[in-house]
């Protein structure tokens, strides 16, 4: 069964955040999914935006390989606050990490 890293971020406001907010998260974006592929553990799927809020999506054999190869880049992110669910395969196996 896939696994998941989705990462959650307040960017404030009850919208999409600011255009700079966005740009930072786009970037980041790039750099996870250049980090994942380089580590083989999996792929970044995309972004929602909504509600003063950001997800961004991984997917991969072994969700804690996939938030390895991303956590240096998540928590260098400024928007706080800031957490991570680690999804193994059913909600039993889910662990929430905050930033």
């Amino acid at each position: 069964m896939e696994h998941s890293v989705i990462a959650h971020f307040a960017l404030g406001g009850e919208s999409f955040g600011d255009r700079a907010q966005r740009e930072v998260m786009f970037r980041a974006e790039q750099h996870l999914r250049a980090a994942v592929e380089q580590a083989g553990a999996g792929e970044v799927d995309g972004n929602e935006f909504g509600g003063g809020r950001v997800a961004i999506y991984a997917y991969g054999p072994d969700a804690d390989v996939l938030f390895a190869a991303m956590e240096s880049e998540l928590r260098a992110l400024p928007f706080r606050p800031a957490h991570v669910y680690l999804n193994r395969g059913d909600d039993s196996q889910r662990t929430r990490i905050d930033l």
